[in-house]
């Protein structure tokens, strides 16, 4: 026992010196970029070539494998067979697992309603693209067979017209392409994101796109966009039409296209129903998007909104009020919500091996390219069956001469594998020819059987001449193909789902609905409560009702249609308008601002402003002795954002804010009795609107301040005292006179 034991522990001591890995635990110096290129750049390259970049017959590498998977299983015009079925046999060739290839044969199924020109004829539950949470079941549930377009997918396969390659285990084979019969890489969406870089293809009309394709053939000069004007969504919708635009995208492959819902307004039930959306949202998502405008005040006329989607399709209702424009509303809801949304196109498509961002008509050129390799590869295939077929016809026209004595040799012979070398001599033919005379079944050895091969002699030759004369032009291939598209028009040729209006058409719909315009004043309060009061009310009005401690900070007589602007002591700024708030009185508290803007918890609005074309500046001055002018433009947005974060500096913080509608005097007083008359021209203003601004007011130790003010003329006796030359500045202290002065007279705008 003990020499069994010391032989295994020298066994075990041999394996780990043999075993020993170079400079295994020590640390080497390695530059990043060359890890970068051995460990990111084979995965990137993976991700790009293959999985998520589709190639110019339409597929991805999962589409592909999916499709042929289920070509080999026989379900072209069988009956379905289980979901199940189809993944477990896709796994021969896809090992990402059961849950990629189901959700990659959801995604091609007619019953998720995904693509223009779908792949799979499904059964069952298979969700639906417009929805995010109807989820399709579990594929034991479901079955599914091919449609019937996927014969154009694998027509002629068989005839060596692609090539194919080994699978993941080099059990199997399966094509690198498919031999599609029209570009189906335009026909449907196909969106994909590699690794910095991605592709989102739209879909096309397939009998727009066959149409352009085959005049791309006749002429490569030709418009794409005179045959094929603009994409066709499988959910329908508008497509809200620029022509310059849109030939950008037909040049480039890249941009941007809006597309709308459609809507019908029910009279009966003064609601609107809306059936189709834009491909690029959901119905929940439209839903939750116009509750939360509601919620926020932005739209009024709606009393309900529910999503009534069943057998029938997608249909979301919209409940109005008495007496609401429908058509006004849904121009605001295309503006607020994504019942208007937009498409971004970027055509990305592997050509070759490479990854290339082309232009719709370049697409179609490269395909077009495609399909005539696997024409020229057909034709050859057939020439070459034809030929072989013609060289046995030919050895039978030898035995035509004499069967009777080509009997008599395989009579006369007597070894089995002497027959063919007797025939060979016999008669001059080769091998091949004597092989297929020698396997004539005996009741074929007559002559009439004979003449009637011999017949095909004529129309092979004639067949064969034909093929060659196709291989030796290009013009023939071509129109071969121009005979496949058509066919395909005639099959498979639906009408367009989603329709065209041109922008030019459009009236000015997006701005805002009009708004009453009417004299009105404002208040706002230190505690931050607002209040509307038309001039009548006010006139007939007693004192304003206040909360205890509080007081108006500011007041104007302005129009209902100005915009407010509120600033916080959380550096941001609520934007709202007056319009938005209800006619008030002097006698009740008015509306709370914090709580009608939704402010943040905790949050004050310190300061309003009100305008209508955000002339001025904003004047901040921060306890350090900085001031900050900022552009109040800064503060203007195109789209209706509520909120604007970062609205002035937090490095500091804030002392005082002003409204400066132009450049005037304003007054600086601190805690110390100091004084700084400041002209605001010599503050640059800052686009930035979070800048912290330039050294304005030296300020001494403990000493803070204490008001920032406009400049009355005629308030100092000598101004020059305290003007201040350049900034930062101490200013001055308060003159006696100027105190006495002060105490004794009232100056506009204070006491």
């Amino acid at each position: 026992m003990a020499k069994k034991k010391t032989s295994k522990k020298k066994e075990e001591k041999n394996l780990l010196e043999n075993t020993h890995i170079s400079n295994a635990g020590e640390m080497i110096e390695q530059r990043i970029t060359d890890t970068i290129e051995m460990n990111f750049m084979p995965y990137a390259m993976s991700v790009i070539l293959s999985r998520a970049i589709p190639e110019i017959d339409g597929f991805k590498p999962s589409h592909r494998k999916l499709l042929y998977t289920m070509y080999k299983m026989g379900l072209m015009g069988s009956s379905r067979t289980k979901s199940a079925n189809i993944v477990g046999q896709t796994m021969r060739l896809n090992p990402h697992g059961d849950a990629a290839i189901y959700e990659t044969m959801v995604r091609l199924s007619r019953g998720n309603e995904a693509l223009l020109n779908p792949f799979v004829d499904s059964k069952g539950n298979f969700g639906k693209a417009y929805s995010r949470d109807m989820h399709y079941a579990a594929p034991r549930y479901t079955e599914a067979k091919l449609e019937s377009i996927c014969n154009e997918l694998f027509r002629d396969i068989d005839k060596n017209t692609i090539d194919f390659v080994d699978n993941y285990d080099s059990s199997m084979k399966e094509p690198v392409l498919l031999p599609v019969t029209f570009p189906s890489i335009l026909a449907n969406v196909n969106v994909g994101i590699a690794v910095g870089m991605a592709s989102s293809i739209c879909s096309f009309n397939l009998k727009e796109l066959c149409e352009t394709t085959i005049e791309l053939i006749k002429d490569q000069s030709h418009n794409c966009i005179e045959t094929m004007p603009a994409p066709d969504f499988i959910g329908g919708g508008t497509i809200l039409y620029n022509k310059e635009e849109m030939e950008e995208i037909y040049r480039t492959g890249r941009g941007g296209i809006k597309v709308r819902a459609n809507y019908n307004y029910d009279k009966d039930f003064n609601c609107i129903d809306i059936k189709q959306i834009p491909p690029t949202t959901t119905a929940e998502a439209i839903i939750d998007k116009i509750i939360e405008r509601v919620k926020a005040g932005s739209i009024k006329e709606i009393t309900d909104v529910r999503d009534e989607t069943d057998k029938a399709g997608l249909k979301i209702t919209i409940d109005l009020k008495r007496g609401t424009d429908p058509d006004k509303l849904m121009a605001k809801l295309y503006k607020l919500t994504p019942l208007e949304d937009s498409f971004s196109c970027n055509f990305n498509v592997l050509v070759d091996g490479y990854p290339r961002v082309m232009g719709v008509r370049d697409i179609i050129i490269e395909w077009i390219r495609f399909r005539g390799r696997c024409v020229f590869r057909r034709v050859s295939f057939d020439l070459q069956k034809a030929e072989d077929k013609l060289h046995l016809l030919r050895g039978l026209e030898k035995i035509l001469l004499d069967i009777d004595k080509a009997i008599a040799i395989i009579r006369q012979t007597e070894e089995e594998s002497e027959v063919i070398p007797n025939l060979m001599k016999g008669f001059s033919i080769d091998e091949i020819q004597a092989e297929y005379v020698a396997e004539i079944k005996l009741r074929h050895l007559n002559r009439e059987y004979i003449l009637k091969r011999l017949k095909d002699i004529e129309n092979l030759e004639k067949t064969i001449a034909e093929m060659k004369d196709v291989l030796s032009s290009k013009a023939k291939i071509r129109k071969i193909i121009i005979g496949e598209l058509s066919e395909v028009i005639k099959k498979y040729a639906q009408e367009r789902k989603t329709q065209i209006l041109d922008c030019s058409d459009i009236e000015d719909e997006m701005n805002e609905p009009e708004v009453p315009d009417y004299p009105v004043n404002v208040f706002f309060t230190k505690e931050g409560y607002f209040k509307k009061i038309t001039p009548l009310s006010l006139r007939m009005g007693g004192d304003h009702k206040l909360k205890e401690n509080d007081e108006i900070i500011f007041s104007m007589e302005t129009s209902n249609a100005k915009e407010l602007l509120f600033f916080t002591d959380k550096c941001q700024v609520y934007k709202s308008r007056i319009s938005d708030f209800a006619d008030s009185k002097a006698s009740v508290l008015g509306e709370y601002i914090p709580s009608k803007l939704q402010m943040d918890e905790g949050e004050n609005a310190i300061f309003m402003v009100v305008t209508d074309d955000y002339k001025g500046f904003m004047l901040f001055l921060f306890e350090n002795g900085k001031a900050a002018k900022v552009n109040l433009s800064s503060y203007a947005t195109k789209t209706n954002r509520k909120k604007l974060i970062k609205a002035y500096s937090d490095k500091s913080p804030l002392s005082q804010l002003m409204y400066l509608p132009e450049d005037k005097n304003i007054v600086i007083e601190t805690t110390g009795g100091r004084c700084l008359l400041v002209d605001t021209s010599i503050i640059l203003p800052k686009a930035m609107k979070d800048t912290q601004g330039v050294a304005c007011i030296t300020l001494k130790k403990n000493q803070k301040i204490s008001t920032l003010r406009d400049y009355n003329e005629g308030e100092f006796t000598r101004p020059s005292r305290y003007k201040a030359k350049s900034l930062p500045s101490t200013g001055a202290v308060i003159s006696n006179e100027d105190v006495i002065k002060k105490n004794n007279v009232t100056f506009e705008g204070f006491e």
